[in-house]
């Protein structure tokens, strides 16, 4: 019966929190559902403040609704955002973040370094990329032959993503011209003075290409590609949340609380997406309007755990793994990189 009551006060904390995105009339089941799965009973710890990193970006909207309940003394989270990865990686390593949204790759590769100094919690973020172009014809990955293709990231996931498409394929970047851009802003330029290139672009970025250019069409997700040749049918697992495993190993029960809060922020944005936009705006990630239609028509913010998340992540990890070694820190994971509760 305690372990019961104490359940239910974890979820009747979590959902009080989220009334900044406003109320979602089956939070409260979800996050009943949530503790039942859980090995650990999820709990606030009295004193403790859990620190959390972010990169702006689809991985911090999904905590708006989070961030927006923890701002006074009491909170039971601070919050920082980034714009790198990089930025976020050393404050790990000193003990000055618990958790951390950063790229799967950069997961992995923080793992091998640390010797196990950090465990998967989530997925975060779904695919993010998008082939966008004049052509509202074009609508598969082979309809890329021939043409420029500006995009971002270079030596980056982006890049690796498309170089393992094609050669599933049957392409190589031989059967293309591959641009790479700083910015996004320079793709959308560049798009702007060709009318037979294509751009792959991230969101928020390929919707605010959209509303500069108006003639643009949003053709398909990258995603479409990748399910076609993942013998699972998951999908690109683009971004993580980490914890510290000696923070885990220390504080179990806040490290389930804050899954059970980071599920009900991302289904409260969900419902919400006008006020979960308008937070994204306050927090400086990108403007209301854009996040609102990102939230609306593509929805990348997730948080999967268990089971789902391990498989999600291992087979995007595999994938980076056959392109390029090197960028999951020369191995995959061993079964300690997964945090299953």
């Amino acid at each position: 019966m305690k372990r019961f009551l104490a359940g239910l006060l974890a979820v009747a904390a979590s959902f009080s929190l989220l009334a900044g995105c406003g109320q979602r009339n089956n939070a409260a089941d979800s996050q009943e559902q949530q503790t039942q799965q859980s090995a650990v009973e999820p709990g606030y710890e009295e004193g403790l403040t859990t620190r959390v990193a972010a990169l702006k970006g689809p991985t911090a909207m999904g905590l708006v609704c989070l961030m927006s309940e923890n701002e006074g003394e009491d909170a039971h989270y601070s919050f920082d955002l980034y714009t790198s990865g990089d930025e976020i990686v050393p404050l790990i390593g000193k003990g000055e973040v618990d958790v951390a949204l950063i790229p799967t790759n950069l997961a992995a590769t923080l793992y091998q370094k640390t010797e196990g100094g950090v465990q998967v919690l989530d997925v975060n973020a779904g695919n993010v990329l998008y082939v966008v172009s004049h052509d509202e014809t074009l609508t598969d990955l082979r309809g890329l032959k021939g043409k420029t293709v500006y995009m971002t990231g270079k030596g980056t996931s982006p890049d690796w993503t498309l170089q393992y498409l094609l050669g599933k394929a049957g392409m190589s970047e031989s059967d293309l011209t591959i641009e790479f851009k700083a910015e996004a802003t320079e793709v959308v330029s560049a798009l702007a003075q060709d009318a037979t290139a294509v751009g792959i672009l991230p969101q928020p970025f390929a919707t605010v290409a959209m509303l500069q250019d108006q003639e643009l069409s949003m053709n398909f997700p990258l995603e479409n590609a990748w399910k076609e040749y993942s013998p699972d049918g998951s999908g690109i697992a683009t971004g993580v949340t980490v914890v510290r495993t000696e923070f885990a190993k220390e504080h179990p029960a806040a490290v389930a609380q804050f899954v059970q809060d980071h599920q009900a922020s991302v289904a409260a944005a969900e419902e919400n997406p006008a006020d979960a936009a308008a937070l994204v705006e306050q927090y400086g990630i990108v403007k209301a309007a854009v996040a609102q239609q990102v939230i609306e028509r593509f929805n990348p913010m997730v948080a999967t755990t268990g089971e789902d998340m391990k498989t999600w992540v291992s087979g995007y990890l595999e994938m980076l793994y056959e392109v390029a070694p090197d960028t999951v820190g020369g191995k995959l994971p061993d079964e300690g990189f997964y945090y299953l509760g």
